[in-house]
């Protein structure tokens, strides 16, 4: 094996051949793709030409792996800032610029200081020139609303939207099983 086979990861299917997630895309590294394929927990559906070898076998190296056993998805996202910048497509809600995560922030539509709570339904994504702008107010008193009205996302809807950042890295033999509209890597 070379050492660049350590850049082979195997995209992860669910039993129904639907990748685990699409964002953060669902990948392991060729070591565990190994260790479940030899425990029989997965399916090998597609390789990469390299292989590996140990003293009594050889072995391509799978590039997409369905489980064997269906694993069912979470029915309802964890709360956290990169839910809420996924739900909101990574766009401050307020003057629609598409920014980098580190670049934005997550505002109350009502303000803590007044009662609003850490929630799906008063939290969005801001830019930081928005987020500095509303400060403390209410939307009324500044004329500052959200584009859309903020709720608890499904984890199909994060999916859905996870499906719109596809990942640097996308090798041909995933491409029946992926449905992102970009050129794909070989």
């Amino acid at each position: 094996m070379t050492s660049g086979s350590m850049h082979y990861p195997s995209l992860v299917l669910n039993a129904d051949f639907r990748p685990l997630s699409y964002f953060p895309l669902s990948l392991w590294s060729w070591q565990d793709t190994i260790k479940a394929v030899c425990l029989d927990r997965v399916s090998v559906l597609n390789e990469y030409d390299t292989e590996v070898r140990s003293p009594s076998c050889r072995m391509r190296l799978p590039s997409v792996i369905a489980l064997r056993e269906y694993v069912p998805t979470a029915r309802r996202p964890a709360f956290t800032r990169f839910n809420v910048f996924l739900r909101d497509n990574f766009s401050c809600q307020y003057c629609d610029d598409h920014l980098p995560t580190h670049e934005l922030t997550f505002d109350h539509v009502i303000p803590r200081s007044k009662g609003g709570k850490t929630t799906w339904e008063n939290v969005i994504t801001a830019c930081g020139t928005c987020n500095l702008l509303k400060a403390d107010h209410m939307p009324h008193e500044i004329r500052m609303f959200p584009r859309r009205r903020p709720a608890q996302p499904s984890t199909w809807e994060l999916q859905e939207n996870g499906r719109a950042f596809p990942p640097n890295h996308l090798h041909e033999s995933w491409r029946d099983y992926l449905y992102w509209d970009v050129e794909l890597e070989t």
